[in-house]
């Protein structure tokens, strides 16, 4: 997957493909959280973006000939085919709602352009290689439609199961039900299904229950009003007071209690994962009748509510809550500065973390100021050689294969002022852009930035120390 994006906040013009783990690193303001919220807006509303793109309007002609003969095939060919046009009409009615997505004025974002483009050859040989078949239900269980697809195939059988569907299976419904299908079998297994963990976590944890956007909406209306108002036509009026991911990261943590009613497959499975993660926070939620959500500190028996317990505690309650309870394989986890709140240990603790969820299928996208969680990723990807030596390190410092990362799954960008080309002139201008960091099989991610300040530190310090001796 490749995003482009121009004059979007203080970003000019930027590039950047989505590995296994993506990273921004970067000085503040330079363009990480735009670029971090302007991918997570497009991952969480393209599905309902897709509802007036192209691929409807091709169904249309397929529902009439399903109703009427009770079958119809779908070449998905066609589809693959023209997935460059597909994301450029999705891609164009994305960018008229950044102004939603980022809750800011319509006017920042009028010459703002973002375009997302997949792979053909990748997506053509992923949906070959699918097995498929599925049948839809209706009321008390009757079965009213079945898709399926067969390994090596690209075709797509639809079939009606009931004599007289009308009333249960509508035009509209089966629509949905075949841009849907299309949906996943194409597009869904490259764009991933996004959680985002904002730099305003630690606050939503601790304000969870005073957060309620549409309450406080109300009330604030209703406080404005002279009492001729209708709170139903309020509720459902488009307010967006603050970002998306924003918003939707509040919202999340507001509702834990219902979140831990599921179990993820990293629960199930991989049950290592979070005893590394109770390492880091250093004990454990819990949910419990009468006494809510608390936090139980390892070897006591307190109970702390989030207003009780540390900083860093709160800041990866929903990083936590999701891993153990909602995180699927092919999602991608995104955190805003990881780091926030962590001891140095801890930000090495979590960047192994990150290599363990990577490895069992989940993508990470994370922007950070952190140099010891990059180092720490550094040493994850030069340990992960087939040499006795390094094989020696790994078990005296007690690291896992299962935290090793490859270094061609990591992508690193520095969002900074460089020489660009833009809009295809000869000339290159500097501006505000993201650099790709190299990342070394041996030596693993090189940021300058970091490796720049921590030299001048040691330049001052040796002068401190050093200077004043003959």
């Amino acid at each position: 997957m490749k995003v482009e994006i121009r004059n979007l906040g203080i970003l000019r013009q930027a590039e950047f493909s989505l590995g296994d783990l993506t990273i921004i690193c970067g000085e503040n303001n330079t363009g990480k959280t735009y670029t971090t919220y302007t991918l997570y807006g497009f991952l969480k509303t393209w599905r309902e973006r897709m509802m007036s793109a192209e691929i409807p309007r091709i169904a249309d002609q397929k529902i009439e000939e399903l109703m009427r003969s009770g079958a119809t095939r779908i070449d998905l060919r066609e589809y693959v085919g023209n997935i460059d046009g597909t994301m450029d009409e999705l891609c164009r009615s994305y960018t008229e709602s950044m102004p939603r997505i980022f809750a800011a004025p319509k006017e920042r974002f009028q010459e703002t352009f973002f375009n997302l483009r997949l792979d053909e050859d990748s997506i053509s040989e992923s949906v070959s290689s699918l097995s498929f078949e599925h049948v839809h239900h209706g009321a008390r269980g009757r079965q009213l439609f079945s898709v399926s697809k067969t390994k090596d195939s690209m075709t797509l059988e639809f079939s009606l199961l009931a004599e007289k569907p009308e009333g249960e299976f509508t035009n509209r419904w089966a629509k949905w039900l075949i841009v849907a299908t299309i949906n996943e079998l194409v597009f869904a297994r490259f764009l991933p299904d996004a959680f985002i963990s904002s730099a305003e976590r630690t606050g939503a944890a601790i304000f969870r229950k005073e957060l309620n956007f549409a309450r406080n909406r109300l009330l604030r209306e209703m406080s404005r009003s002279d009492g001729d108002i209708d709170p139903l036509e309020l509720l459902s009026r488009s307010y967006q007071d603050y970002a998306l991911p924003v918003e939707n990261n509040v919202e999340f943590t507001r509702q834990i209690e219902d979140h831990v009613k599921h179990g993820s497959f990293v629960a199930k499975e991989h049950p290592g994962v979070l005893e590394r993660f109770a390492e880091i926070i250093g004990g454990e939620y819990k949910v419990v009748r009468d006494l809510g959500l608390h936090f139980t500190p390892h070897g006591a028996r307190v109970k702390l509510n989030m207003g009780e317990s540390g900083s860093g505690v709160r800041s990866m309650l929903d990083i936590g809550v999701y891993l153990k309870h909602l995180a699927k394989r092919g999602n991608m986890l995104m955190v805003d500065e990881p780091e926030l709140n962590l001891h140095p240990k801890n930000q090495r603790l979590i960047a192994r973390l990150f290599a363990r969820l990577i490895n069992l299928g989940i993508k990470v996208f994370i922007t950070t100021h952190s140099d010891y969680i990059i180092k720490e990723l550094n040493t994850l990807i030069m340990l992960n050689h087939d040499d006795p030596h390094l094989k020696e390190i790994a078990a005296r410092e007690g690291y896992d294969d299962s935290e090793l990362l490859a270094a061609e799954s990591v992508k690193v960008y520095v969002a900074e002022k460089g020489l660009v080309h833009l809009d295809g002139k000869q000339r290159r201008i500097r501006c505000h852009t993201l650099t790709e960091a190299n990342v070394d099989p041996k030596m693993g991610i090189e940021v300058r930035a970091f490796d720049e300040t921590i030299d001048k530190m040691n330049e001052i310090q040796q002068d401190i120390v050093w200077g004043g001796c003959e």
